[in-house]
């Protein structure tokens, strides 16, 4: 009969003490160790046939003169006292983890290592006698805190170095508690370079020297790489002169740039590169990886594994999870710039989309195109969305935008996992952007924080007169239109209102025309400002987010996270992370955090 046997694979390590000279009180073996426990076999045969993990602890220990104290392992110290080995177990053990494999059943081998000193590593070989045995399972917590991936990030913007919205935000903070937790993170995103100020966010970034060259659009692209280390995580730049023009990540006053499939295919054959050539910290990714792609611009990343790579053995064991922040996007494209994506004719039907007959142009549209995103669901192994509510809501016709069907087909891989955010960065205890400091035992700051940013924006400074706050895109989906039809009507009570966004041409002349109108109740900031959206989310009252729909939002967990209370449509995330306030609720007291 063949059972498991065990090998050391995590060893912690400890404070080392050199070990004793053999003495007569010493263990038997000489060297210092002496046994806590006699592990048998029977156990671990047991966990092996439930399927169940288990681990073995092992304790070091040494003897001093007369220090070694009968079976109970007490020892004694030099002023007479004495402890138990399981009470020094942090001062003087070493806990390893057990791995099994198929082999002999009648040995197990612990490979025991101090710290350092003149002592030597000794291998242990012990019978493992039946009837004292002892091994513990490991929760499901602890078994999850002991894998360890190496993560790619793709994503068109991370923050600080490139932000329009949420996904920025995601992207720059997310990366680095994954690190915190022991994986080994590498974020990629493009170089974007306007000749500005803002070229300074990437002025740590250092070329690696390992240009790469890339195949599509019917040529060779090159690109080259810069690296940033920085909160435990590879921050990697793909550069391209395609990169380097003023405007947003995604187009500019004039609308989306007409290049920006070349630009983010070039991302992301970049990043399924980038494992495999940087020797970051002196040593490459290599091919097991867990791909991260961030909406349609890293969509292609889950179809080059399958159609490129996969074929010739790469990354055979890597994993990609397509991440939803906004399925209104897709990155569609006619049908023949299907060439361009650097991919084989046999996985034309991976991005093949057809629109149906009452969206197309004319009466001979055929209705082809490419989809990037449609590609990135059928390929990728997991699908996720930045709440549950949303992952709901895109299974459905009003909120799937044409992929409701094959988003449902795939629904035992699609999981929804609600947003965070940085509570470091966001903290009003703390945060360096606001005038006065506050928290939830101490909130007479938050009032400074109003008269502050009343007195920055030239409103009449008044503590007891509702301010109401907007921050984000200026688009449709935001309800932007909804808002500013009513705040004729709604400046007709003793309210004022702020917002800050940049978007639609249409919306940022409206909300100009209206400060002028309302001088005094109403202010609009065109443009994005990181400070400033710290202030206003400490200095208002209320938060506003009359979102037509919704995939998670960050402003509403701001607001909640500075007291600020949120008024949000009930949909997708939003519907996920703000309570609706019941008065009547736990006998007269309330519960709920917004409306």
């Amino acid at each position: 009969m063949h059972m498991a046997s065990t090998q050391t694979s995590r060893i912690i390590p400890c404070r080392h003490t050199p070990f004793p000279p053999a003495s007569a009180e010493s263990p038997a073996n000489g060297k210092g160790w002496a046994v806590l426990r006699h592990v048998g076999f029977a156990s671990f045969y047991r966990h092996n046939r439930s399927g169940k993990r288990f681990s073995v602890c092992v304790r070091r220990s040494y003897a001093e003169p007369n220090g070694l104290d009968g079976p109970g392992f007490t020892k004694k110290s030099q002023d007479g006292s004495s402890s138990s080995a399981l009470e020094d177990d942090q001062k003087e053990g070493l806990v390893l983890g057990t791995q099994r494999h198929e082999g002999p059943a009648s040995l197990a081998s612990f490979h025991l290592i101090p710290q350092s000193g003149d002592a030597k590593a000794t291998d242990s070989y012990t019978k493992l006698p039946s009837g004292q045995e002892h091994a513990t399972p490991d929760t499901e917590e602890n078994i999850l805190a002991r894998i360890t991936f190496n993560i790619i990030f793709v994503a068109a913007e991370v923050a600080p170095y490139s932000k329009t919205g949420g996904l920025g935000d995601v992207c720059g903070s997310l990366p680095i508690a994954l690190a915190a937790r022991g994986h080994r993170v590498m974020v990629v995103s493009p170089r974007y370079l306007d000749g500005g100020p803002s070229d300074k966010r990437f002025a740590n970034a250092v070329e690696v020297g390992c240009p790469t060259k890339i195949y599509c659009f019917g040529g060779v692209q090159e690109v080259s790489f810069y690296h940033e280390y920085r909160g435990g995580v590879d921050w990697v730049f793909v550069d391209h002169p395609s990169y380097h023009r003023p405007g947003t990540p995604y187009g500019d006053v004039f609308g989306s740039f007409g290049d920006n499939q070349f630009r983010f295919t070039l991302l992301c054959h970049a990043a399924c590169e980038a494992p495999l050539v940087l020797p970051l910290g002196g040593f490459t990714y290599g091919e097991k990886c867990l791909f991260l792609a961030n909406d349609w611009h890293a969509g292609l990343v889950p179809v080059l594994l399958a159609a490129k790579y996969r074929p010739y053995g790469v990354y055979k064991d890597a994993r990609s999870i397509i991440v939803i922040h906004n399925l209104a996007h897709q990155g569609v494209e006619p049908a023949i710039t299907y060439n361009n994506l650097g991919l084989t004719p046999d996985w034309y039907g991976a991005v093949g989309w057809v629109f149906p007959t009452w969206a197309r142009t004319h009466a001979l549209d055929t209705g082809e195109a490419v989809n990037v995103l449609k590609g990135a669901i059928v390929t990728a192994d997991r699908i996720l969305t930045v709440s549950q509510g949303y992952s709901r809501e895109i299974t459905t016709p009003e909120g799937g935008y044409g992929l409701h069907e094959l988003l449902s087909s795939r629904k035992t891989v699609l999981n929804g996992i609600t947003n965070g955010i940085d509570v470091n960065d966001w903290d009003p205890s703390s945060d360096p952007h606001i005038s006065s400091h506050y928290s939830l035992i101490d909130l007479s700051g938050k009032v400074l924080c109003k008269i502050a940013l009343q007195k920055e924006l030239g409103l009449p400074v008044r503590s007891d007169c509702p301010l109401i706050g907007f921050i984000g895109r200026l688009d449709f989906q935001k309800g932007i239109d909804m808002l500013l039809s009513a705040t004729p009507e709604l400046l007709q009570d003793d309210v004022q209102l702020v917002m800050l966004g940049s978007g639609e041409r249409q919306y940022e002349d409206w909300m100009r025309h209206l400060e002028s109108l309302y001088p005094d109740k109403y202010r609009g900031w065109v443009g994005f400002n990181v400070p400033i959206s710290h202030r206003i989310t400490a200095g208002c009252d209320i938060l506003t987010m009359p979102s037509r729909f919704e995939p998670c939002g960050l402003n509403q967990l701001y607001a909640m996270r500075y007291g600020t209370v949120p008024v949000v449509h009930r949909t997708g995330g939003l519907r996920d992370t703000v309570e609706n306030f019941n008065p009547y609720a736990q006998e007269g007291t309330g519960e709920g955090t917004g409306h």
